[in-house]
Formats: C-alpha cells, sequence, structure tokens
C-alpha cells in the first residue's frame, strides 16, 4: 500500500528572470531567450490549466484507490523561481487564484512568494498581503557590492533591508533573507557586514547556504580559467560558524542545517519536503511527490505551454518509489533537521555506524531520537553517506549469504 503524508504543498515554478546571474543553474530563462511566444501571460494561462489537470489526474487516482487521499486543500503554498516577483503583484495574485480554485487553501495554509527585492515595492506588498499571501522570502545573497559583482546579482546593497522593512510595514509576520556565503574574493568581513544587515532588517527567518559552482554555468568557466579561486572548504566551515554564532546570539536558532529562525518562524512549505511530505510541483520544470510518485514537467517554458494546450499534463518523467525509497530520502533529508530522526527507523548495521558517530561527538540522542550535533551540522551530508552506505553493504552482504545457501542445498 503507498504512504501518504498528512501535509500536503503546492509549489509553482516561475521561470523568469531578468538577467542571468553567473553562478545559477536554475531553470530560468530572461525574455532574450524566450521570445514573444512564452512570456508570463501565456505561461499564467497554461498554469492555471495545469493546476486544473492536477486536480482531475488526483480524483481520478482517488476513485481507483480508495486508499489514496485525492486531491486536498494546500497546507502550504511556495512560489519560486526564477524571480516570481517579475509577474507583478496582479500575476502572483491569480496564481494564488488559480490554487484556492483549484486544490483549495487550508484554513492556516502558510502561503510564501520569493521575490527579488528590486522588483519590490512597498504597493507590491500591500498587494501581496490583499490577496492572501503572508510569508516572503528575498534573495539578500550579500550586503557586499563587490561580492555581489561577482555573483552578477543586479540588486544594490542596501534594497534587501529596505524590501525587508517594506513587508514588515504591509503586515507580514515572517519574512526571510537568503544569504550565499563562499563566494570567491569575499571576506570573513564581508559576511560580518552582511549579517549586520540582516540583523538591522528585523525577519524572523534566515537561510544561509555555501556557494556551489556547478558545471555549465558562468562562474564555473571563469574559475576553469584561473579568473575567479575556487571554494575552499575550510573557509566554508569557517564562515558558516561565523553565521550560526552571530545568528543564535541574536534570537535565531537553526532547525535545518542551513536555516535559523525565531521561535514560530520557521518554513512550513520546506519542512513538507524534509519529511517526506506530499506536494504538487506547477509550472515548467517542477517536481512533485505525491505518495510513492516522483514526477517532474518538461523544462521549457514554450513546450510546457503546448503541452498543456493538447490537454495533457506536462509530465516528463514519473518514478515509483519503493519503501527503501522513502528511507534513503527520509534520512538524507531528515538528519539534516535539529530534531534529527526516530533512532528506531535504522537498521542494526546503522546503529552501528551512529554509535562510532556518537563517539566522535557529531551525532548524539535526543530522547527517542538521532541527531546531528552542532559540529556535525559541518559533517552532515558526510555522516548520512556513512550511514546509507553501512545499511547497503549489509543488506548487500546478507544478500549474498541468502544466495550462498541457497546454491549449496
Amino acid at each position: 500500500m503507498s504512504v501518504f503524508r498528512s501535509v500536503f504543498g503546492v509549489y509553482v515554478h516561475v521561470p523568469f528572470c531578468s538577467t542571468r546571474c553567473g553562478y545559477c543553474d536554475f531553470n530560468t530563462y530572461t525574455a532574450g531567450e524566450l521570445g514573444s511566444t512564452a512570456g508570463p501571460d501565456t505561461y499564467l494561462d497554461a498554469l492555471e490549466v495545469e493546476l486544473e489537470m492536477a486536480v482531475a489526474k488526483l480524483t481520478e487516482a482517488k476513485s481507483q484507490d480508495s486508499s489514496h487521499p485525492g486531491p486536498r486543500p494546500a497546507d502550504t503554498v511556495f512560489i519560486g523561481g526564477g524571480t516570481p516577483s517579475l509577474i507583478g503583484a496582479d500575476g502572483l495574485g491569480r496564481v494564488l487564484t488559480g490554487i484556492r480554485n483549484t486544490f483549495g487553501l487550508a484554513p492556516d495554509a502558510e502561503i510564501t512568494t520569493e521575490s527579488n527585492p528590486e522588483s519590490t515595492s512597498p504597493e507590491f506588498f500591500d498587494a501581496l498581503r490583499e490577496s492572501g499571501y503572508n510569508r516572503i522570502s528575498l534573495g539578500m545573497q550579500s550586503a557586499s557590492s563587490s561580492v555581489l559583482r561577482v555573483l552578477d546579482r543586479t540588486h544594490t546593497p542596501g534594497r534587501p533591508v529596505a524590501a525587508a522593512r517594506e513587508a514588515r510595514a504591509a503586515g507580514f509576520e515572517h519574512v526571510n533573507l537568503d544569504m550565499i556565503y563562499g563566494t570567491p574574493t569575499e571576506t570573513d568581513d564581508d559576511v560580518r557586514k552582511t549579517l549586520d544587515a540582516v540583523l538591522d532588517a528585523d525577519v524572523d527567518h534566515v537561510s544561509a547556504y555555501s556557494l556551489i559552482v556547478e558545471d555549465g554555468t558562468a562562474m564555473a568557466r571563469k574559475v576553469r580559467r584561473g579568473e575567479l579561486p575556487a571554494p575552499d572548504d575550510d573557509v566554508y566551515a569557517d564562515r558558516y560558524e561565523l553565521i550560526d554564532a552571530r545568528l543564535r546570539a541574536n534570537g535565531f536558532d537553526w532547525y535545518e542545517v542551513s536555516n535559523w529562525a525565531k521561535p514560530g518562524g520557521e518554513c512550513r512549505h520546506n519542512m513538507g519536503y524534509w519529511v517526506d511530505g506530499d506536494w504538487w510541483g506547477a509550472g515548467p520544470g517542477a517536481h512533485s511527490h505525491i505518495g510513492d510518485h516522483r514526477f517532474f514537467n518538461v523544462k521549457h517554458p514554450a513546450r510546457y505551454s503546448a503541452q498543456i494546450a493538447t490537454g495533457e499534463l506536462p509530465i516528463m518523467e514519473t518514478e515509483t518509489l519503493a519503501q527503501a525509497d522513502h528511507h534513503t530520502e527520509r534520512v538524507m533529508l531528515g538528519l539534516r533537521l535539529k530534531q534529527g530522526l526516530p533512532a528506531d527507523i535504522f537498521s542494526a548495521a546503522a546503529h552501528r555506524e551512529i554509535d562510532r558517530h556518537i563517539d566522535l561527538g557529531l551525532l548524539h540522542r535526543v530522547g527517542p531520537n538521532v541527531a546531528v550535533t552542532d559540529s556535525g551540522r559541518l559533517l552532515a551530508d558526510g555522516i548520512i553517506t556513512d550511514i546509507l552506505l553501512a545499511e547497503d553493504t549489509a543488506e548487500d552482504s546478507a544478500e549474498d549469504t541468502a544466495e550462498g545457501a541457497g546454491e549449496t542445498q
């Protein structure tokens, strides 16, 4: 029987950006790359139809399998990109209306949109609040103009703080700022300057991600040519500890390795991802996870709209997840959370590896759970790999033993 989670989210991908940042490998397109046939109006028309077809598909699944929950009101909504604010408050209002008219919204739904600070204003935030949004995530990245230039970001250093204050003034209780650390040429003082700005903005959530130089990006080409230094793992660790110490000294606490919040400010939508929840992803390239099925849409906006025009969902590929896949994903994501995971979900082989990491001070037991320590956060990915590898090795060994026993009978 399929395993379904109780919390349900809707993610909408807005694929538009005014410029392409040198480090970004997301599914985004500038106006020059798209031309006039795949702009925001065409996208919004197609998105509304996809939402209708999604509900129809889930309703049909329910009719064929009574254990399937069918379509559910969204507990969380997250509009990401790309740059969602480029479609304006009217466009974002239309997106939310489409979700409300199809899936519906839970009474206490968390409704978030990402925004580029440069494409926002007090009027923009007022209109979003009026349409029903209650959480804003702003791309700050850095308060250093030199770092922003390396990242090819177009906003001015002070604009994210001003935008956060405007969102607060419009009635948004929950406001997030995204940071990137470890950018080539960045200094400790640049990070301190960014943290000063974050704290001055009076937000209740901060996401801080180490820069990943992705293959195929403009930044990767600059690093390969020697125009920029390659990122350094030791620098990443030092910057992370600097960020963590400063945020925790000012009322924030980490709840996921790269995310800090004041009490009550945690992102419920992202928590749904991290606890192996269900969500429908709409828009070009959006990924979905429903029960034992994971699938994603075609990436290019023109192809996305064209496929919807034929009356078909724009799904490009579907994968059926076994219980072992659910376990792997639960461990990969859940051990990044401060709360960790229940100890009883792990095999004997995993517990031997867990005990080894406890002896090293990288894991600890918190009631019935196993969780990373403060030191362990810096090595979380490696710890998770060690545990999963131990489980896989033990499983392979058991299978080999069983096969050998069969051959001798």
